[in-house]
This record gives C-alpha cells, sequence and structure tokens, in this order.
C-alpha cells in the first residue's frame, strides 16, 4: 500500500534524525510524474525540515541535503538515494513498488488512499455545509449551479475523509422580495395559472411587480404591508407564502436528482424569524447594539467605535434582515447540530455579508465562529443555448443532455446501451463540473459548450469515457484469473509511471481538504486518464500470456477504481459504457 511505502521512508529518517516518524510524514511528497523518465518516487524537503525546527536552520541549504542523503543507507525498501537542489529523492524497489500499489486492489477495495497517516492528521468531527441555497417561488437559476456542485463536493470530501457530514439547503423563503411577490401575486396572480406551470408563473409575476414597482410606490407600500403581515404569522399571508415554498421545493428536488445531489436538512430564512428578534434583544442587553440617525439598529463593528463600520439587523419599521436571520440561524445550528466546522458555500458578492457576519458571534460571545468558513466562487460568463440566453438550470441540463446524446450518436466507438438518454446526462453533467471545477473557484470563467464536451481534451467527457473503456476491458476479459499476481511483471515504464502517479493520491486530497479546492482532483484525475490511455496502448491485455494479461488487468482495474473514486467524491456518476 502507498501508506505502507511512505511509512517505511519516513521510518528511514527517523532512526537517522532521531525523531518521530511522524514528523516526516508531511515533508515527504510523491515525485509527480513528468514526461521525461523518472525514477525517484519520494522526495523530501530540506528546507521544511529546518521550518519545522527537525534540524537547524543553519549552514549551507546544499551542502547540508548532500550531508543528510550520504547519511541514508539503503534497505529492503528504497534501493536508491540522491540529492537534488534542497530535495533528497528516495527511489523504492521496483518490485515492491507494483506489489504493495496494487494489494489493496485484489478484491476490489474502494477506500485506496483514504486511510494514510497524511489524512489522520486532518480533524476529524461533524461538518455542516450549507449549500445551492435558491430562493423560492423563482425556477433554479443555472448561477446556483456552482454553490451546488461545490457544495456537494465539499461534503462527499469531507465524508470519505472520515467526518459526519449534514447537508443544508438554505432556502431564500424571508425577507422583502416575498413582501414584493406577495403584493405582485394579490394584483397580478392566477391560482389556475399557478396549478398549470407554478414556477414559470411565479417567475412571470415577480417579473412584471418588479417593472411596475420601478415607478409607482403604491407597489412598495403594499409589498412592506404583505412583508409586516408575514412576520406578524397572519392567516392569508402565511398560507400564500407556505404555498409558493411547497411549491418550489417540489420542483427543486426534481432537479436534485438529476444532478445526483440529496440533502439531509431542507432549512430556510423562515425558520429563523423569530430566533432573529430574540438576537436584537440579546445585542441590546450585550450592550452592543446602536440606534442609528435613520432608526435602524446596529452593531457597531469599527476598531475606533465611531459606527464607521456597522451591521445593520433591524430596519426603522423593526422587520429582520437576511443577516440577521443568518445570526440566529448559526446561532441555532449550533445547538441543534453540535457542529465542529460549519461551511457556507456562496458567491464572492457576499464576501462582506460573512466577514460581518464572522465579527459578530464573537462579539456576542461565540467563539466557535472560528470555525466557521465562508467558500465563495466566481461567475459563470456565456453560459447560453442554442436558443439564446439561458435562464433556468433545467435548460443547461437538457441542452447538454441533447449536445451529448448527438456526440454518442455521431461516434464511431459509441457502444449499444439500455439507456442512451440517461448515459448522455450523466456524461454531459460530469462535463459541466469538470470544467467548472478545473481553475480556482474565485475566478469567474467562460462557459464553452464545445470544448466542455470534448471527449478527448481534459473534460468530464474523457473521464467518462476512460472508466467506460477501463470497465469494458475488465469484461472483456472476465475470464482471466483473479488472486495473486507476479510484480516483475509490471516493471514496464507505462505501469510503474501508472502506480508513481496513485502514490500522490492521498496528497491530492491532503491538499483539496486544507483549501477545499476541486482543481488538484480534477488535475490529478484528468493526468491519471492520460496515463492510462498511454499504456492501454502498450500494455495490451488480450493476445498477451496468461501471467502477464492477468498482472495488467490488476493495474488498470486499480486505475479504474482511483478514478470512479475521486470521480464520486467531484459528483460525477461513473459510466461503464458509452
Amino acid at each position: 500500500m502507498a501508506c505502507f511505502l511512505r511509512r517505511s521512508v519516513a521510518a528511514k529518517l527517523s532512526r537517522t534524525l532521531r525523531q518521530p516518524e511522524d514528523a516526516f510524514i508531511s515533508a515527504l511528497s510523491a515525485v509527480p510524474v513528468s514526461k521525461k523518465q523518472q525514477s525517484s518516487d519520494f522526495r523530501l524537503s530540506v528546507n521544511t525540515l529546518r521550518l519545522n525546527g527537525i534540524i537547524p536552520a543553519s549552514g549551507d541549504l546544499q551542502l547540508e541535503t548532500e550531508a543528510l542523503a550520504n547519511e541514508l543507507k539503503q534497505d529492503s525498501v528504497v534501493e536508491e538515494i540522491s540529492a537534488g537542489h534542497g530535495v533528497i529523492n528516495f527511489k523504492v524497489h521496483r518490485q515492491l513498488l507494483v506489489q504493495k500499489m496494487l494489494e489493496p486492489f485484489e478484491e476490489g477495495y474502494d477506500k485506496f488512499g483514504l486511510r494514510s497517516e497524511l489524512l489522520k492528521s486532518l480533524k476529524k468531527g461533524t461538518t455542516l455545509v450549507e449549500f445551492s441555497s435558491p430562493n423560492i417561488a423563482k425556477k433554479f437559476h443555472a448561477g446556483h449551479l456552482r454553490s451546488t456542485i461545490i457544495g456537494n463536493f465539499i461534503a462527499n470530501l469531507k465524508q470519505c475523509l472520515g467526518n459526519s457530514v449534514i447537508r443544508m439547503n438554505y432556502l431564500g423563503d424571508w425577507g422583502m422580495q416575498f413582501g414584493l411577490l406577495g403584493a405582485g401575486f394579490n394584483q397580478f396572480g392566477c391560482q389556475e395559472k399557478l396549478k398549470e406551470n407554478p414556477l414559470q408563473h411565479l417567475f412571470d409575476v415577480y417579473v412584471q411587480v418588479n417593472r411596475e414597482a420601478e415607478n409607482n410606490e403604491e407597489i412598495w407600500t403594499a409589498a412592506r404591508a404583505f412583508f409586516q403581515k408575514l412576520e406578524q404569522h397572519e392567516g392569508p399571508a402565511m398560507s400564500l407564502w407556505k404555498q409558493f415554498r411547497d411549491i418550489t421545493v417540489n420542483e427543486y428536488k426534481q432537479v436534485y436528482q438529476r444532478l445526483g445531489i440529496h440533502f439531509d436538512v431542507y432549512s430556510g430564512e423562515s425558520f429563523h424569524q423569530e430566533q432573529a428578534h430574540e438576537v436584537v434583544q440579546r445585542l441590546q442587553d450585550q450592550g452592543l447594539l446602536k440606534i442609528t440617525e435613520k432608526g435602524t439598529s446596529a452593531v457597531d463593528l469599527s476598531p475606533a467605535g465611531d459606527m464607521s463600520s456597522c451591521c445593520t439587523v433591524l430596519r426603522s419599521d423593526g422587520t429582520s434582515l437576511y443577516i440577521t436571520r443568518d445570526i440566529a440561524a448559526a446561532i441555532d445550528r449550533k445547538e441543534q447540530y453540535h457542529f465542529d466546522e460549519m461551511i457556507y458555500v456562496t458567491d464572492k458578492s457576499q464576501e462582506h455579508h460573512f466577514h460581518q457576519l464572522f465579527q459578530v458571534l464573537p462579539a456576542m460571545g461565540y467563539s466557535w465562529a472560528g470555525r466557521c468558513q465562508h467558500v465563495p466562487f466566481g461567475l459563470v460568463r456565456g453560459m447560453n443555448t442554442r436558443s439564446g440566453e439561458v435562464v433556468f438550470l433545467e435548460d443547461v441540463l437538457d441542452e447538454a443532455r441533447a449536445r451529448m446524446l448527438q456526440n454518442m450518436s455521431q461516434s464511431k466507438t459509441t457502444k449499444e446501451m439500455d439507456c442512451p438518454e440517461d448515459t448522455a446526462e450523466k456524461v454531459g453533467i460530469s462535463a459541466l463540473i469538470v470544467q467548472d471545477f478545473r481553475g480556482p473557484l474565485e475566478s469567474d470563467y467562460k462557459f464553452d459548450w464545445d470544448r466542455m464536451l470534448q471527449a478527448r481534451g481534459d473534460t468530464g467527457v474523457f473521464l467518462q469515457y476512460t472508466h467506460a473503456r477501463l470497465c469494458s476491458l475488465m469484461r472483456r476479459n472476465n475470464g482471466v484469473a483473479a488472486g495473486g499476481f507476479d510484480p516483475s511483471l509490471l516493471l514496464e515504464e507505462r505501469s510503474i509511471a501508472i502506480l508513481q502517479h496513485l502514490l500522490r493520491y492521498d496528497e491530492v486530497l491532503y491538499q483539496s481538504a486544507k483549501d477545499l479546492q476541486p482543481k488538484h482532483l480534477v488535475h490529478f484525475l484528468l493526468r491519471l486518464c492520460h496515463l492510462v490511455a498511454s499504456a492501454h496502448k502498450e500494455l495490451p491485455v488480450k493476445g498477451s500470456p496468461d501471467e502477464v494479461a492477468q498482472a495488467r488487468l490488476r493495474l488498470f482495474r486499480g486505475a479504474c477504481s482511483v478514478l470512479a473514486s475521486g470521480m464520486r467524491i467531484l459528483g460525477i456518476i461513473p459510466v461503464d459504457k458509452m
């Protein structure tokens, strides 16, 4: 196993430098596979040892690197040790590398890399992830796609690393926009149309009332009055609001089902409306609340105490705000779920909002606010179909499926399958996810249908194609005996390259857990697919002697297992045929 090899090298360093093995686990890294011939498998940064206080930070770094490399001796695990620029390189005995890396795949093992010492150093516990969070009474806008798939990735990652994960959809189901919608529905709405096409009709009403409100103050007066009725829980207003909410959640669930995403909790701002007023009272009791000249209630966040930076928590008419309900929600979640960390996934325009939230909570005495985190993301530009600009996510999913189905029908390699539409849907969604995840989350990116759906480029289609190809290879060679294998039959450069790459899997998951960026895993899986494609050409299974075929099949089975595992963490459902 990869963890055995890393631990063995760490043990060698531990004996030489007389430090605990764990001190070297994070300083050791697997060497990335390059196009040039690669010899070493692990490298140790001597500068990291200096920074961690394991060796004195004095003298010439290169001289110290060479001296330490000369102290270390070869053994039954490491066959070659050499000094590079500030690093020491370790090359594992080739047969041992093959044996240990492929041992886990004897019986369809799917936990490869997840039990490494590196990952054990990560804190475990209960993680609450709030993501997607669309506004009710509106169709699922394509802009919510990023929050949905990013949040799902984070939840999947945390879960596979051993955390107990709570997936929460915090719906935008309260606030002045519902005052506006309620007033608009009373004026322009129709229950019959609501039954026929509920979200489309609510969307039309919302557009119409906003247009009318631009030059009509009476609309705003009616909207404020409707929202006050909601805050006071008046029957007719609450009944209409509940109807809007139920309709919306039912439609959202259909979209989530298409994406292969589930939630443990459907919450919303409305759940914390009364608690929001309790928060205001608590702030007042703690002497943190100040009344502004405009009559609003605010918390002073300025270092000088001059209100130059403040957080408004109550309007002059006594109604709560989004931030007030978020403060109440955070407190309630801590009491209810006892989370060890809470992660909010929203676009970067809300960074100021969360900056204020994470200031108000500690001011109220909640030290656990330091374990709350906002993961911001950029905008998607140019997401349009053949018919024009896309507004709704369903349009995007339909378009991705249709284009993928067309590509599959024109491909000579497409296999016969029971439900090509379902395969096209899964592959289309994987293409969406990989295009989104290839760069830093904070960056905006330009949506490109043609590039996204290429089978040979660095795309989700390429991941699915490689997985399906490996599944096909295993189906075609089902008669090849399983069980033990001879490691000496997998010493070709292409075999070793795949195994060296798999050595990095736990490091990639570790880095992903540290910064919650999916790009590390995406690039790892894409590189794995390229290595598999090269090996597939040069290491045929069919027509090879039985022992060779058996060994190569074990190699490809291992690559397929890790590929599928990584895809699932990203939120991609692997397909067996395409």
